[in-house]
């Protein structure tokens, strides 16, 4: 089964388990839709502009919480990677710590904003980093 959205019941301990000091990046893997699905059906543009109307908003509250997106691009292929997984796009985003990423997520601008994550992506992984 694909998951795209964090399990609300682990995150909370997921969160606390990252060193609440510690300067952290995101790892984005994502795979868009063909045709992004919200909860009360198709729209009529593609998962990547669903992510792009998700952006609008979530970009700004990165930046308000003190992050930024240090990188993003197109995935080209899977160089070391089971066969049948393939990924759109891939983003890094830094955040000055957990806590502001948390502070981010409960912002309810930000969770009104993820509706359109949600209908943009056929699969996603959120990876959660500390540089050496």
């Amino acid at each position: 089964m694909p998951v795209v959205d964090p399990d609300k019941n682990a995150l909370p301990d997921i969160l606390k388990s990252i060193p609440a000091d510690t300067p952290i990046v995101m790892l984005n893997l994502l795979r868009y839709r063909a045709v992004a699905r919200y909860k009360d059906g198709e729209a009529e543009y593609d998962g990547r502009e669903a992510y792009r109307r998700y952006s609008l908003v979530a970009f700004e509250k990165v930046k308000g919480v003190g992050g930024e997106i240090i990188w993003s691009g197109d995935a080209l292929a899977g160089v070391i990677a089971p066969p049948d997984e393939h990924w759109d796009e891939v983003l890094l985003v830094r955040y000055p710590s957990i806590a502001a990423f948390a502070s981010m997520l409960a912002d309810p601008e930000y969770k009104q904003a993820t509706k359109h994550r949600t209908a943009a992506l056929d699969e996603a992984r959120l990876i959660c980093t500390r540089q050496h």
